[in-house]
């Protein structure tokens, strides 16, 4: 096999001629293969072709934005798991939750740190790839398959983008445990990595929303002032609808 192939593909949208060709530039340096495509349509169109490993994705584009290719990459099978990193001029409290209940996976407002950009991206394809962790984790009625990369809960399949599938394997791996948000921060995220703790809840909405199904009991346990569990104890029924 051609070891260049090996290497992961980063994929890059973005309208700034001059940042694609700097991060280009900077990401084959650090050793990874490169696609572009300059608008909202080209990237679903290279989506299709090249098949990348992580999309850096710009939330201002011309004929379609970033959050509505967001919106596309969630939907597809293909590309439902696919690490999405948006990068945007949008810096504001608000852009930043709507982005990431989208579906993107981090955030980085310009102007950005090119390290910080790098070390987002080595920590995100680090967590997904699930070739490092064998076996099955269960919790009552929820399996996580850590060799097929599959989650069922009661025989039904849950899809799960990856950090979603990070946090659920970590709260496996200690159920009934409660674990502040700079706890699960540094065990999903990584230390090394800032990210503001508003993100944990909206990942942990995205994660309950992809658990529970009408009348299912919410196995995430919410503390207050103390942060999330995976606890049957005190579960709620969850309506849907």
């Amino acid at each position: 096999m051609d070891r260049d192939n090996m290497k992961p593909l980063i994929m890059v949208v973005e309208d700034e001629a001059a940042l694609v060709t700097m991060l280009r530039y900077n990401l084959e340096k650090e050793g990874y293969r490169v696609c572009e495509a300059l608008d909202g349509e080209e990237a679903l169109t290279v989506l299709a072709e090249r098949n990348p490993d992580l999309v850096v994705l710009d939330w201002m584009l011309p004929v379609m934005s970033g959050i509505e290719v967001c919106r596309q990459i969630r939907r597809k099978p293909r590309s439902r798991d696919l690490p999405v990193i948006m990068l945007t001029a949008r810096g504001e409290e608000g852009d930043k939750v709507r982005g990431l209940n989208t579906g993107a996976d981090d955030y980085l407002t310009k102007p950005f740190s090119l390290p910080e950009l790098l070390a987002r991206i080595k920590a995100l394809l680090r967590r997904v790839q699930p070739a490092q962790t064998k076996g099955v984790l269960q919790y009552e009625t929820i399996a996580m398959d850590l060799t097929a990369h599959r989650v069922t809960r009661a025989g039904r399949n849950i899809h799960l983008g990856p950090t979603e599938f990070r946090l659920l394997q970590f709260l496996l791996q200690h159920p009934g445990c409660v674990f502040s948000r700079e706890e699960l921060l540094n065990a999903v995220w990584g230390p090394d990595i800032y990210v503001e703790p508003r993100t944990v809840d909206v990942h942990i909405r995205r994660l309950r929303k992809a658990l529970n199904g009408d009348g299912d009991l919410d196995i995430i346990r919410t503390v207050r002032a103390a942060g999330y569990a995976l606890d049957m104890d005190g579960a709620e029924i969850v309506a849907v609808g």
